[in-house]
């Protein structure tokens, strides 16, 4: 399976370019707001949510049929960024199952701050 087309289309709100790298029966998950998604669900939130999207796939593994991806995902006003880990089962070429995990991006907390602790990774 090509991950990079499939980020690049997901990314671009692309439904049908989308809709070809799952089985019928996949599940997707979104832990961090405990949402179960199908198919054409996840399809739906991800080509109905507000705005332009880009991103930059900063990490792939891949073990045996499984595909773990970090991706930087941003609007492109750049007022909003996010990073979105992903864990992207594979049978026969295709999405059966995603667990994906969001984090907003932001500073970091005024506590560690104030400590000192820590420093910028870029």
């Amino acid at each position: 399976m090509d991950i990079e087309k499939y980020w690049k289309y997901t990314l671009g709100q692309n439904a049908e370019a989308m809709r070809s790298y799952f089985e019928k029966g996949a599940a997707i998950k979104w832990h961090n707001s405990n949402e179960h998604f199908n198919v054409e669900e996840f399809i739906r939130a991800n080509c109905e949510y507000p705005g332009n999207w880009e991103g930059e796939i900063e990490r792939i593994e891949r073990l045996g049929n499984l595909i773990i991806t970090v991706v930087h995902v941003y609007s492109k006003d750049s007022k909003l960024s996010f990073h979105v880990t992903s864990f992207i089962e594979i049978s026969n070429d295709k999405i059966i199952l995603i667990d994906e995990y969001w984090g907003e991006d932001g500073a970091a907390p005024e506590w560690r701050l104030e400590k000192h602790i820590g420093k910028p990774i870029k």
